[in-house]
């Protein structure tokens, strides 16, 4: 049954993928009580989308080109705490978990979750609740993840904002000159969160970059 929303909830979604961001509109246009107001295909865009079209709900891939949704995220949180965010992502286990709700992510749902779930966790979420999909939830109750956030300690979590989107960028393939131009610095200052990003987490080339930014499911292997 429809939530009793005095109006419907404004929904945007961020994927790379133009299937999922097709099925979750014809999903949307099916309830009364759920609009999509704009769509994203990378995490860059979707702040930027956050900040014209002020949704209600923000639905966020894990995994994106240029920002990913983790990045994304903390970047929605900061520019208003009260951001309400779905996570849709692949990962079910507790680290992954974790670390969206420390970006701000209100909400976690699995993509292989039913229509109903995906549902559920907007009006869910829009209410300013937390919505975890069942597969997560059945995962926790099976004991094989805990919320203990002593386990999630890594050099990542020591990065800056900037050195984590240069990160990904350079991961990309993206030159120091690109990376400026995407980030709207200046290429010395990129080389500077170049280096310093690379001495956190002891990397040594850019191959050791990439391998890094595919182990932590930053891009795409």
């Amino acid at each position: 049954m429809a939530a009793a929303f005095a109006k419907p909830i404004r929904i945007l979604l961020a994927d790379d993928h133009a299937v999922v961001r097709k099925g979750i509109e014809l999903i949307a246009q099916e309830e009364p009580d759920i609009e999509m107001v704009g769509s994203a295909k990378d995490g860059r865009e979707a702040v930027e989308l956050f900040q014209k079209l002020k949704p209600d709900v923000v639905i966020l891939d894990h995994t994106m080109p240029g920002l990913n949704g983790l990045e994304a995220a903390a970047q929605i949180s900061k520019l208003d705490p009260a951001a309400n965010m779905i996570m849709l992502s692949i990962h079910t286990d507790e680290t992954y978990i974790m670390r969206a709700i420390s970006a701000g992510v209100r909400g976690y749902v699995s993509k292989e979750s039913a229509e109903d779930e995906i549902v559920d966790a907007i009006r869910t979420v829009a209410r300013n609740k937390p919505y975890l999909s069942s597969a997560i939830r059945l995962r926790l109750l099976a004991g094989d993840a805990q919320y203990q956030r002593d386990d999630l300690r890594d050099p990542y979590d020591a990065l800056t904002s900037r050195e984590k989107e240069t990160l990904q960028l350079v991961a990309e393939g993206k030159t120091n000159k690109e990376i400026a131009a995407i980030l709207g610095l200046s290429p010395h200052t990129v080389e500077t969160h170049r280096t310093n990003l690379m001495q956190k987490l002891n990397l040594h080339s850019v191959v050791d970059v990439v391998t890094f930014a595919v182990r932590r499911k930053l891009i795409n292997s």
